[in-house]
């Protein structure tokens, strides 16, 4: 079975508190969501039964994660804790739970299992690329075309 690990999403959505299902999340995001059902310590109550385990990933891991991030252009958009769920998972050879487009583009690109939680998830997985509308040139990053000063833009090139 595979080990399901958790963003921040999932525990918004409820996933780990209506589920019996073994769970993994970062302590990165922990800290971000240990509020979430206060009043009810739901979260302790999960932590106590095993239902869920906070587990950081491994340097080797979390620098595959930064790096394929680099590769489809999505790293901007992660956030410390989006990068460390894509590292668990890589480590564990789990399932994402997420509804976040970023993450689920990167965990797709490197083979990862993804579910969206509230979404239909994505369709296009790919490599993002920046371009100016205004000179119509493409740019490997950045927010200002150096050449013509236009705001870029970014587009998925789509893989197949």
């Amino acid at each position: 079975m595979d080990s399901k690990i958790l963003d921040a999403s999932a525990f918004y959505a409820g996933v780990p508190f209506r589920s019996s299902s073994e769970c993994y999340t970062t302590p990165l995001v922990y800290d971000e969501i240990k509020h979430i059902k206060k009043n009810h310590d739901a979260l302790g109550t999960l932590l106590e039964t095993n239902r869920l385990k906070i587990r950081g990933p491994d340097n080797q891991s979390t620098s595959m994660a930064t790096k394929a991030a680099k590769d489809t252009g999505d790293f901007q958009q992660l956030s410390k804790q989006d990068i460390s769920i894509i590292a668990l998972c890589i480590e564990m050879n789990g399932e994402i739970i997420s509804d976040d487009f970023a993450i689920l583009n990167v965990a797709r690109n490197l083979g990862l299992k993804i579910s969206p939680v509230m979404t239909a998830g994505i369709k296009d997985v790919g490599k993002w690329i920046h371009y100016c509308p205004g000179c119509r040139t493409n740019r490997p990053s950045g927010k200002e075309c150096h050449m013509c000063g236009t705001t870029l833009k970014r587009r998925l090139l789509k893989e197949g």
